[in-house]
């Protein structure tokens, strides 16, 4: 197993039991304690989780982790929810692409069909795609966040002003019924709403962990949403109130 995955299986742990212990997390891995102490330490450093006696525990930092960590998150339901989203863009299409290891799938697969346009302000995505013969690619101005490699910010916004896409895809932190979609940073919050209001249809792409979640910046209200891709572990009752609000809901 990868560092970088091993990293996120232990992040997501940690998240989601709010604390966990060096032996409980060698067990689940499969790998020494000494290997769980470094790791930790590591992830100290870098103020993803609090370091504790025997162990690691969430603690008051609440921070977003960098894209590297995240996208080995749930890689199955991510790969399932970029190609029920790749098949809704019809041939042809100018495709808007914020960034994250969804968006990135998605990337990939739009490449692969060929021919496409992409708009994009995720520079990961760009490198990705500025050698594809079938891809016209437009890349955003800005300034970069390195949590997302994303380019956001007013240059960002003023640029997107001057595109429309056929179909945004929106990948968030957060998207439920009461607060719609919001994110970490409020000049992401601002650059991804510039998405939006550029486009003729926006689609959320979520997994089920992000679904009734609520998160610092608000994107936009779901009126601005046409449609979200999600998988099957997303809570039903909330899916059943973002319907309710007029989204259209693709569950995998």
């Amino acid at each position: 197993m990868l560092r970088t995955e091993r990293h996120a299986r232990i992040l997501e742990h940690v998240t989601a039991k709010g604390s966990a212990g060096v032996e409980e997390l060698s067990r689940m891995l499969d790998v020494s304690g000494a290997t769980i102490r470094r790791d930790l330490q590591q992830l100290h450093a870098l103020r993803l989780l609090r370091r504790t006696h025997g162990g690691a525990s969430v603690g008051t930092f609440g921070l977003e982790a960098p894209l590297q960590y995240r996208s080995e998150r749930r890689r199955p339901e991510k790969v399932a929810i970029a190609r029920a989203a790749a098949a809704l863009v019809p041939q042809d299409a100018v495709v808007g692409l914020t960034g994250g290891s969804t968006a990135m799938a998605i990337a990939r697969l739009l490449a692969e069909r060929g021919p496409v346009t992409i708009v994009t302000n995720a520079v990961d995505i760009a490198a990705e795609l500025i050698l594809h013969r079938d891809v016209t690619l437009v890349v955003i101005g800005g300034t970069a966040r390195r949590e997302s490699y994303e380019l956001v910010g007013p240059l960002a916004e003023k640029t997107l002003a001057e595109y429309h896409t056929d179909i945004a895809f929106l990948g968030v932190d957060g998207i439920g019924a009461a607060h719609g979609c919001t994110t970490h940073d409020q000049l992401e919050a601002a650059t991804d709403r510039a998405f939006t209001e550029n486009s003729s249809h926006t689609v959320v792409v979520a997994d089920s962990s992000k679904i009734g979640k609520v998160t610092l910046a608000r994107i936009c209200p779901l009126s601005k949403v046409g449609h979200l891709v999600t998988d099957s572990g997303a809570p039903q009752e909330e899916l059943t109130r973002i319907t309710a609000a007029g989204v259209s809901v693709t569950t995998v």
